[in-house]
């Protein structure tokens, strides 16, 4: 894939924030009209404080059969901070990225996208370097408020910003099971996030893309 250097990472958390806030005014929130046929997962898995293993996968759609693996090891120098965690795993990620032949239509990444303090989560990010639609697939929530979705697969109810706007969704992806935090990421709405979510997920609670890149990250895939 190809890579648009927006900014260097080699930066103060003061500087990071201030790169966020004016990233986050270039983030498209266009409805997505074409049905993709390659679909991408990212994923990254830290070993240590330093050490991490970034993943992508890449599967054809609808079969979902993989396509393509890689997998990245390396090192993460941004300090752990809520909120800027895109900083310590986007240099890896992208790593990975440039290594991926295919030419995914959506990638999907465990991470927030616009459900974020500065609406610019890992998944908004890496959409502006990817110049791609991007969702956001958290496991866990990061800001806004919410009331838990009803206990069947495809219930869902709104993420709210203290201003009263919609910023994501909380989607059951399997019944009985802990919910996933869909937000925008980059370059897509959230009707059709929260569709492909669904239409990758075959029975599981992450969806097939993140899935399998979180395997690959642990070194199970």
């Amino acid at each position: 894939m190809n890579i648009h250097h927006l900014h260097t990472f080699n930066v103060t958390i003061k500087q990071a924030c201030e790169i966020q806030i004016q990233l986050a005014t270039k983030i498209l929130k266009t409805k997505l009209i074409h049905v993709p046929k390659f679909i991408a997962g990212i994923d990254i898995s830290i070993k240590s404080n330093s050490e991490a293993v970034a993943a992508g996968v890449v599967l054809s759609y609808p079969e979902l059969r993989i396509l393509e693996v890689v997998v990245v090891k390396g090192e993460v120098f941004f300090p752990y901070v809520p909120g800027l965690l895109s900083f310590r795993e986007m240099p890896l990620t992208l790593d990975v990225c440039e290594k991926i032949k295919s030419n995914p239509d959506i990638i999907l990444v465990d991470g927030q996208g616009i459900a974020h303090p500065r609406r610019i989560g890992f998944a908004s990010h890496l959409g502006l370097f990817l110049d791609k639609p991007t969702i956001g697939c958290a496991k866990s929530p990061l800001f806004g408020h919410f009331l838990e979705p009803g206990v069947d697969f495809g219930s869902i109810s709104s993420i709210i910003d203290n201003e009263g706007e919609t910023i994501g969704a909380v989607l059951r992806t399997k019944s009985g099971v802990k919910p996933l935090y869909i937000s925008i990421g980059h370059n897509i709405d959230l009707a059709s996030s929260i569709n492909w979510v669904l239409r990758c997920c075959e029975g599981y609670r992450l969806p097939q893309p993140t899935r399998l890149a979180h395997l690959a990250s642990k070194g199970n895939l």
